[in-house]
């Protein structure tokens, strides 16, 4: 079963900071088919990257390349288990997240670009596969995160989003 949200979220289906990430995806994109070549178009951009350079910052105490990927991961974990528990009708309000104090925790910088890679072609895929097996009704429902009304479809596109936007400040800050 491939069902998709074939129009993009309203305003009212997210918090107003997703907006920018929503709005990353174009009226005509499929989601399901975004959130898929992402999977080959962030390995492509990453792999020409040395282990030396994966270590760059662009300033001081912004993020390492190593560090934005494993962000990547993180993240998109908490979008996906907002969109699971409101796929499934769980009405419990989700809390946010401080992706700042996420970062000096995560340790990037013991692991390989290439094994941070790895983990987030694995959340990708695990992501894609909860899109792809969602019945149609679903993508529709409201639940509550970080205190503003949350739809399942708003989540895909903002994880979706959220992508696009940390390859774009890679490409822009750090020459990848």
């Amino acid at each position: 079963m491939q069902l998709v949200a074939t129009r993009r979220p309203e305003p009212g289906d997210y918090a107003p900071g997703f907006a920018g990430y929503i709005g990353q995806i174009g009226d005509e994109e499929d989601i399901l088919k975004v959130l898929a070549e992402q999977l080959d178009l962030v390995l492509a951009r990453l792999k020409p990257v040395s282990e030396e350079r994966s270590n760059y910052r662009y300033a001081e105490g912004k993020w390492s390349i190593k560090e934005v990927v494993n962000h990547l991961s993180d993240t998109e974990r908490i979008f996906a288990y907002r969109a699971l528990r409101i796929a499934r009708a769980d009405t419990t309000p989700l809390p946010g997240f401080d992706e700042n104090a996420y970062a000096p925790e995560m340790r990037a910088d013991e692991r390989t670009l290439a094994d941070l890679s790895a983990e987030w072609v694995d959340v990708r895929r695990s992501t894609l596969s909860l899109f792809r097996h969602l019945p149609a009704g679903t993508w529709e429902r409201l639940g509550t995160a970080s205190g503003h009304p949350c739809s399942v479809r708003a989540l895909a596109y903002a994880t979706a989003g959220h992508a696009r936007h940390h390859l774009k400040v890679l490409a822009e800050r750090y020459a990848v």
